[in-house]
């Protein structure tokens, strides 16, 4: 099969699934080349600009609300008015792109469903096609699936969830479309085919492009994406903000400058969401190179205490002020089938948080699972309408809360399921799944980057352990091999321990374990 474009300009690789020539159009990948050049400079230069900045928390800095945005945090402004399809966002669910995901998804009763092309899939070229077949097919009326094992029949019902679409990080390449050699950005060619294709059709349905917006590290990222819609709709003339974006707050320097990006995107954003796990990671990968930094076990940082308590509070502060929707963190609990005492004491801590977050002042929330929009549903009844943008936290936490470390010991059991769950979810993702059901959580790659970036932060300072031990370098090798021993029957099981072991061990923490892991894909 030839390439779909084959120029010396841009080059895309040719894709086995039925359909891709019509999402891989000539036209479509023009128009990433042209953001391509238009944009990606820009974003490089602000993935070096992370990098000076770590140099200044490795010597000591700690993140603080910028002194220069002082006025835009201080002055009067409201983002840009939302549209009537994302007023009411109570229950969110989100998942991978494939068909039989994204109908379920859309069909679970949640209003909102966010199909991933980032922490939930694993970037394999086929599956990022076929996902854009997917949900181009969506706005067309002709999503189907048909399961070849049981027979069973899948389709859209008659009142399907609202859609956005997350696109990658701005640190992820797509390696299979090169522009004069050079690989595209992931986040732009996932975004670019989406919007070319389904932006109108979107529009006539009553709905429009919509978007969640990861990874994001500062204010600069989001007027990198501010100017590629102001591009993006000029191009497809539409007027400017038709194109909407929720950003996640999942990173420790952002939470800093959350008025700062509301602002940079004003004309496009309707919200900011908790990205609380990826939060937890971005804590460890910022400020955790130090000895005074120490996390205790992945399991008791939890959203109502310390600094996910203190960045969840002044989340729903900045936006309500700004007339923009707070919405809450994933619920990552998925049904415990054969154990109703297991399964009920998981929904109890499902009804527990999202009543919390409603009682904080949250718009909305996440579930992973179809199982847990009802649980999530009855928990934001208690709002008075379809939104709670006039309730105003009665603290709104400042610096010094928003960097205070949780509390709690260090376990063996910890350090054991942080790399049982981390190798087990890498050898699923190098093997094309970035969703997987582990111990009656679903994970994604969120969840492996805090179990890595932990274990590699307790063992550079041998971090002491609730029994006495400190973990070491010896204590660790043995732990690991134990663990990974009981795993040898699954795929892939070899290649992502290697990974993780040599990510763990290395003088230096690696940023993201998706880029190392992406050269390992076929």
């Amino acid at each position: 099969m030839s390439s779909v474009i084959d120029r010396a300009r841009i080059i895309a690789e040719p894709s086995q699934v039925a359909g891709a020539a019509a999402v891989l159009t000539e036209d479509a990948l023009e128009f990433i080349a042209e953001l391509h050049e238009r944009f990606d400079q820009r974003r490089r230069d602000l993935l070096d600009a992370r990098v000076e900045r770590q140099h200044g928390f490795d010597a000591g800095e700690l993140p603080d609300f910028p002194d220069e945005t002082r006025e835009i945090r201080e002055s009067d402004w409201t983002v840009s008015a939302i549209p009537a399809d994302l007023q009411d966002r109570r229950v969110e669910i989100t998942g991978p792109t494939n068909a039989k995901m994204v109908i379920n998804a859309l069909n679970s009763g949640a209003r909102v469903f966010m199909a991933d092309f980032e922490d939930a899939t694993s970037p394999v070229w086929d599956e990022l096609i076929q996902g854009q077949v997917n949900l181009r097919n969506y706005w067309l009326d002709r999503l189907d699936f048909t399961d070849a094992d049981s027979g069973k029949h899948y389709a859209v019902g008659d009142s399907p969830a609202v859609l956005l679409v997350r696109p990658r990080g701005w640190h992820l390449p797509e390696e299979h479309v090169t522009v004069d050699g050079q690989p595209v950005s992931g986040g732009l060619f996932d975004f670019a085919l989406y919007v070319w294709h389904n932006a109108r059709a979107a529009l006539g349905k009553g709905s429009g492009p919509y978007f969640y917006l990861p990874k994001l590290e500062s204010r600069h990222e989001a007027a990198l994406w501010s100017d590629v819609f102001k591009f993006t709709e000029d191009k497809l003339r539409l007027e400017r903000g038709t194109i909407k974006a929720t950003v996640l707050i999942e990173t420790l320097p952002a939470a800093f400058e959350m008025d700062e990006i509301l602002y940079a995107l004003r004309e496009n954003i309707v919200g900011l969401n908790c990205g609380r796990w990826d939060y937890i990671f971005s804590y460890i990968k910022r400020l955790g190179r130090t000895a005074d930094r120490l996390t205790p076990d992945r399991a008791l940082m939890t959203m109502g205490e310390a600094f996910l308590a203190a960045y969840s509070l002044r989340l729903i502060a900045t936006c309500h002020r700004r007339g923009a929707f707070a919405m809450g963190g994933m619920s990552a609990f998925i049904p415990v089938k054969g154990n109703e005492a297991a399964n009920q004491s998981a929904m109890d801590k499902v009804r527990a948080d999202k009543l919390r977050e409603v009682g904080n002042g949250h718009d909305g929330t996440w579930v992973a699972h179809p199982a847990l929009v009802a649980v999530a549903m009855e928990a934001f009844e208690a709002m008075p309408g379809p939104n709670q943008l006039s309730k105003m936290p009665q603290h709104v936490p400042g610096r010094d809360e928003m960097l205070r470390l949780h509390q709690g010991s260090r376990t063996e059991a910890g350090a054991r399921e942080n790399i049982r769950v981390g190798v087990q979810y890498v050898a699923a993702w190098l093997g094309g799944k970035g969703a997987v059901p582990l111990y009656h959580l679903m994970e994604d790659a969120a969840t492996a980057e805090i179990c890595r970036t932990q274990l590699w932060q307790w063992l550079k300072f041998e971090a002491p352990l609730d029994d006495g031990r400190a973990f070491t370098l010896d204590l660790f090798e043995q732990w690991f091999e134990e663990e990974v021993g009981l795993l040898a029957e699954f795929p892939n099981i070899t290649e992502a321990a290697r990974l993780m072991h040599n990510m763990i061990v290395a003088d230096d923490l690696v940023e993201f374990l998706t880029l190392p892991a992406y050269e390992m894909l076929d």
